[in-house]
């Protein structure tokens, strides 16, 4: 190694990163490409689903004190909260999908609902 202090060395690889951006970013997709099973088992895990559901709402705009709060009672929420209709989590999106309600003008959460009443809400 070039440089024994640990910030010196992380500021040459930082520089080199910039400087071979083709490089780093043909890594990344080799590196994508040979690991498909094991970057998909990662997705699988309950925290990584947790961690990409909150970043979604987040992104969608809603606005919550506390989101693992939130999200345990999305997933602990069984039936529809306007309708009691059970609540279903698939691939696909139906009528039955799980949904968060929210304010698209505040942000504000509302309730935990299927899709069907979430488009009827709007």
């Amino acid at each position: 190694m070039p440089y024994k202090d640990p910030e010196k060395r992380k500021e040459c690889k930082k520089r080199w990163a910039e400087n071979n951006k083709q490089k780093v970013k043909e890594s990344k997709r080799k590196y994508r490409e040979n690991n498909k099973e094991k970057i998909y088992e990662k997705k699988q895990t309950p925290e990584a689903k947790k961690l990409s559901r909150i970043y979604n709402w987040k992104k969608m705009g809603v606005i919550n004190d506390n989101f693992d709060e939130l999200y345990e009672k999305y997933i602990d929420t069984k039936f529809c909260e306007l309708c009691s209709v059970e609540l279903t989590e698939d691939k696909k999106t139906t009528k039955t999908t799980r949904c968060l309600d929210h304010c698209h003008e505040t942000g504000e959460f509302r309730n935990i609902v299927c899709h069907s009443c979430n488009v009827k809400i709007g």
